[in-house]
C-alpha cells in the first residue's frame, strides 16, 4: 500500500504541469485578454470617452501609443515572450511560492487569496459537516422505514429542494427572512457586521453565525439530495444482500445485522466521493456569494475571469488543481479504512 500511495504523489507532478500548462496556454491564446483592455481604455482615454476600436498589442485599431510604450506594456502582463517561454517562467516563480501580481488590484497574488480562502473554508468546511452529518443519518432512517409515511414525506421535501436551484432558494431566503418586505430576521448581505471590529470574542462568532444562516441553507439544499438519497439507496442494496440475510437467519439481530455488516459496506460509495469535496469546500458557489455579497474565493474566480486577471486565475487553478489531486488520494484512503478488503498492490492496482 505504501508503494501505491507513493505512486500517486509522483503522479500528482506530471499531471499538475500538465493541467496548469493547458489552462496558461489558454489564458495566451484566447482574445481580450488584460493588454487588449488596457489598450482599449487607452483608446477610450484619447478620444474623451468615445468608443474606440477594438485593439491589439501590436497598436492598431487607433491607439496613440508608441511602440516602445507598446513593448513596455507587453513585457508588464508577460506577453513579450511566447507562451511556453513565460509558462516556465511562471513556473519557476511558483516554485518560490510567488503567484505573481493581479493586474487588477496590483497585488500580490497569494494576499488576495490569503484575504479570501477564510471565509471559503468557514463556508465549505460547515457546508460539509452540516451535509454528512445529516444526509447520513437520514439516508440510514429511510432505508429502515422505506415506504413508510417518514419516507415518502421525506422524499417529496428533499426533491423539492434539489429541484430548485442553489440561487434560486438564496434569492427566496433572502426575500422571506432578510428584507424588509418579509420577516426581516437576518441581515441581507455580508459575512460580518460593520462594527466587527469592537465585538467581544464570543459576540464575533455570535455575529458570523448570524450572518452564515441563510447561505449555509442555500450551500446545503444542493446536495443534500444526492447525498441522502445514495445513502438509502445504497444501504438497502446491502440489507437484500445474501450476507445479511444469512446474519439475520442465524439469529443475528437487524439492528446489528445494519449498524454491524451493512453500514459499513454502505459508506463504502460515500468514501470514495469524500476526498474530491476537498477542493469544493474552497470553491464554493459564485452564484451564492454574490447574491449574499460574500467576498469568497468562488467569487474571485469568476470576476478574475470576467476581468480577465489572469495571475489570479492561475492562482486559483494551483490551489483548486493540488486539492482535487489530494482529494483523489484522500478518497483512496477512505475506501481502504471502510473497507478493509481493499488491498492496493505494488503495482498500483486495486485488488
Amino acid at each position: 500500500m505504501t508503494n501505491y500511495f507513493i505512486r500517486r504523489f509522483l503522479l500528482i507532478i506530471p499531471t499538475f504541469i500538465g493541467v496548469t500548462i493547458l489552462v496558461f496556454l489558454l489564458t495566451r491564446l484566447v482574445p481580450g485578454g488584460p493588454l487588449e483592455r488596457a489598450l482599449n481604455e487607452a483608446v477610450l482615454a484619447d478620444s474623451d470617452g468615445s468608443v474606440g476600436a477594438a485593439v491589439d498589442y501590436t497598436g492598431q485599431g487607433g491607439s496613440t501609443l508608441s511602440d516602445e510604450q507598446l513593448a513596455q506594456m507587453a513585457e508588464y502582463y508577460g506577453f513579450d515572450k511566447n507562451p511556453f517561454h513565460s509558462y516556465v517562467i511562471w513556473l519557476g516563480k511558483l516554485f518560490v511560492f510567488d503567484l505573481g501580481t493581479s493586474t487588477k488590484y496590483n497585488k500580490p497574488v497569494w494576499e488576495i487569496i490569503r484575504s479570501r480562502l477564510p471565509i471559503s473554508i468557514f463556508y465549505g468546511v460547515t457546508t460539509l459537516i452540516f451535509t454528512y452529518g445529516i444526509c447520513i443519518p437520514l439516508g440510514i432512517v429511510k432505508a429502515i422505514k422505506h415506504k413508510t409515511l417518514f419516507d415518502n414525506v421525506s422524499s417529496a421535501l428533499v426533491f423539492f429542494g434539489y429541484a430548485i436551484p442553489s440561487y434560486v432558494v438564496a434569492v427566496a431566503l433572502l426575500t422571506v427572512f432578510a428584507s424588509d418586505a418579509g420577516f426581516g430576521w437576518f441581515p441581507l448581505s455580508g459575512f460580518v457586521s460593520s462594527n466587527f471590529e469592537t465585538l467581544s470574542p464570543l459576540d464575533k462568532v455570535l455575529d458570523v453565525l448570524y450572518h452564515a444562516v441563510l447561505p449555509l441553507i442555500a450551500y446545503v439544499a444542493g446536495s443534500f439530495a444526492f447525498m441522502t438519497m445514495l445513502m438509502k439507496n445504497t444501504l438497502m442494496d446491502n440489507l437484500a444482500a445474501d450476507y445479511v440475510r444469512t446474519a439475520i437467519a442465524k439469529g443475528l439481530s437487524f439492528r446489528s445485522a445494519i449498524f454491524n455488516h451493512a453500514l459499513r459496506n454502505s459508506l463504502i460509495p460515500i468514501a470514495t466521493s469524500f476526498g474530491n469535496n476537498l477542493s469544493l469546500i474552497i470553491a464554493g458557489s459564485f452564484l451564492i456569494e454574490k447574491i449574499f455579497n460574500i467576498d469568497g474565493f468562488g467569487l474571485l474566480g469568476f470576476e478574475s475571469l470576467v476581468d480577465r486577471d489572469y495571475p489570479v486565475v492561475m492562482g486559483i487553478v494551483v490551489i483548486s488543481s493540488l486539492l482535487f489531486l489530494l482529494g483523489n488520494i484522500l478518497s483512496d484512503i477512505c475506501v481502504a479504512f471502510v473497507d478493509p478488503r481493499v488491498k492496493f498492490g505494488a503495482d498500483g492496482s486495486n485488488q
